[in-house]
């Protein structure tokens, strides 16, 4: 059967917190092997001193961007898709301002794979148990309106369950189904963390079979490579791109 939920207890977070400790604080007695831990990555970043002075948040956002995907303007200011350091396409580069002090951001951890490969380790060696690790973040998504989490870190887990060559219910066999189940675990367990209810971990336990022994790849798996991404620009800056290049060939 499967379960989650996300406990209450673990308070505001600073630089240099023991996360490992304050999550199995947390979660108690409660934990088993094979459970999944979903930690936002909020309280990460805030563990590792990711909270930075930034009177121009827009200056923050231009600082974490590699590649701009789509900006427009609108009433309230300018809303810009970009690819960030993690290879993640996201709003903002993942810089936030909720939830932190004035005249401050949050940045998204420098190697989230890494946060998780560590705290992976730190719950091992502090209560003996074999967990899985997820780090979330909220993003929006292409075509769908609303956002949900994904997973930017993970450790100790198959970020993605392998489909192909098994037959669907008909016996027809399947070719391209490849599931994110980190992304998927990433989206269910906010349905019970939420954004402002203080419980920023959730526990997934009944999918002890994505459980690795090893840390395994991490949630860097799940970035699209460039040469398989169909939509690398937004459609403004498609047009724009194309208008150029068309404009630069001679008839």
């Amino acid at each position: 059967m499967l379960s989650i939920w996300a406990p209450d207890g673990i308070g505001e977070i600073t630089a240099g917190d023991d996360l490992a400790r304050i999550v199995t604080d947390a979660v108690g007695p409660d934990l088993e092997d094979g459970d999944i831990l979903l930690i936002t990555s909020k309280i990460v970043s805030k563990a590792e001193g990711r909270r930075i002075l930034a009177a121009d948040r827009e200056q923050a956002i231009t600082d974490e961007t590699v590649r701009v995907v789509a900006s427009r303007e609108h009433p309230n200011g300018v809303t810009r898709i970009v690819e960030n350091r993690l290879g993640l396409v996201m709003a903002a580069a993942g810089v936030d301002s909720s939830n932190t002090d004035e005249g401050t951001v949050l940045l998204l951890p420098v190697d989230p794979d890494a946060s998780a490969r560590a705290l992976r380790s730190a719950v091992r060696s502090t209560i003996g148990l074999r967990v899985g690790i997820v780090i979330t973040d909220t993003v929006g998504r292409p075509w769908r309106e609303g956002q949900t989490d994904i997973a930017i870190g993970a450790a100790g887990i198959r970020v993605v369950d392998d489909l192909r060559g098994q037959t669907d219910a008909s016996g027809r066999p399947l070719t391209v189904t490849i599931t994110a189940v980190a992304d998927e675990l990433a989206g269910a367990a906010d349905l019970v963390k939420g954004k402002a209810s203080g419980r920023p971990v959730a526990v997934v336990r009944g999918l002890a079979h994505l459980v690795t022994d090893e840390d395994g790849p991490g949630a860097r798996a799940l970035v699209r490579s460039a040469e398989k991404d169909m939509f690398r620009l937004g459609s403004d800056e498609a047009y724009a791109a194309g208008f150029t290049a068309g404009a630069g060939q001679s008839l």
